[in-house]
């Protein structure tokens, strides 16, 4: 009795052999370990860019570069300029650097904030007097589609000779005078308006002193399907003492 229980206490105590078939799905085991905490290490590391674009309402300034963290967002661009958008690594302190495109120092440079997965717009302007005086803003744009059936329009008013604006938007075979503002008394300098939202059809976009009945612009049909979301950047032409004003539009999205 005594021989046999030495026998089963030796058997317990020898080390467990592992069949080939074993060792390999340990091996296999470990390397989906492996890779799973690579996978893991890479997501926690990995920060979205931003999207950024140059939008420039500078009456004053030159044809200008546009540089943004060491990245040529736009060169040699004048007022009413909206770039296209760009990607830029997303910073609490990224160094915007504004010159003239013949070169020489900066007109202007600031460290602005690009979050990360966001959509931006690096805004120039200017005092409009001398000595000139450069500001570069950063705006936050719309990133998201505009609902089913409505359209999404931000109005950025850069005409100090025209002052405070209304903005109409009429639909076909509507008049102005059946009509009434989308946008009432749009400061000068509201860069931070908000978007609009309305329903969507072709519609006519009429622009008017705040309380005037005679445009300043009146724009081709625009057929608005929905989902669009779109920035107007609404500036003086400086043709006359009385001018009229220019409009630019760019895509946010859609």
């Amino acid at each position: 009795m005594l021989l046999i229980n030495k026998a089963r206490n030796s058997r317990s105590s020898s080390p467990r052999r592992l069949t080939p078939r074993a060792l390999a799905i340990a091996a296999s085991g470990a390397r989906i370990l492996a890779l799973g905490l690579s996978a893991c290490e890479n997501v926690a590391s990995y920060t979205q860019p931003s999207l950024v674009r140059v939008i420039d309402a500078s009456y004053i300034a030159p044809a200008v570069n546009v540089v943004v963290e060491g990245i040529m967002l736009a060169g040699n661009i004048g007022e009413g300029t909206i770039s296209a958008y760009a990607t830029v690594p997303a910073s609490a302190s990224a160094l915007v650097k504004i010159t003239a495109a013949t070169g020489g120092t900066a007109l202007v440079s600031s460290d602005v904030t690009l979050a990360a997965g966001h959509q931006h717009s690096v805004f120039l302007t200017d005092n409009g007097a001398a000595p000139t005086s450069y500001t570069v803003t950063v705006l936050e744009d719309q990133q998201t589609a505009a609902p089913s059936g409505h359209s999404d329009f931000r109005f950025i008013n850069e005409a100090p000779k025209v002052g405070a604006l209304d903005i109409y938007m009429i639909p076909s075979g509507t008049t102005m005078a059946n009509s009434i503002p989308l946008v009432t008394a749009l400061p000068v300098g509201a860069t931070a308006a908000g978007y609009t939202r309305f329903a969507s059809q072709t519609v006519t976009m009429v622009i008017v002193p705040t309380g005037a009945i005679t445009p300043k612009y009146t724009s081709t049909a625009l057929a608005l399907t929905g989902g669009e979301v779109r920035t107007v950047l609404i500036v003086d032409t400086q043709l006359t003492s009385n001018p009229p004003v220019a409009v630019f539009m760019a895509d946010d999205v859609n």
